[in-house]
């Protein structure tokens, strides 16, 4: 018999966060063996998908209610310029004089061109 099976992986996945070396341990593998499990076998990578969801949805809602709930500003900040394309900062460049042009790469010339 197997020492390791998919279910025991399957298993060990729930609250893990999707962290490989706690599931590992909760089996008592290796990282490796842990990591092969859920790329070999499809009911270990679902397991695994849905955990990595289930935590990524976890992070979310505490971003969306510390926007809601707590009215945070920093957080709202953050959202915005992460989520918001009117709110992301954009890089000025200023440049008074004149260009030296015969240092500058191909690629830098290319870049120029194009705006």
């Amino acid at each position: 018999m197997a020492k390791y099976t998919a279910k025991k992986f399957v298993d060990a996945i729930p609250g893990s966060g999707g962290v490989i070396t706690t599931i590992a341990a909760r089996v008592g593998c290796t990282w490796h063996t842990a990591k092969s499990y859920i790329e070999d076998y499809k009911t270990v990578a679902e397991a695994y998908q849905a955990e990595c969801h289930k935590i990524t949805d976890k992070a979310k809602s505490n971003v969306i209610g510390a926007i809601i709930t707590d009215g945070d500003i920093a957080v709202s900040k953050w959202w915005l310029q992460v989520k918001d394309a009117d709110f992301t900062p954009k890089q000025k460049t200023e440049h008074s004089g004149k260009i030296d042009v015969s240092r500058l790469s191909d690629d830098e010339l290319k870049s120029i061109i194009k705006g």
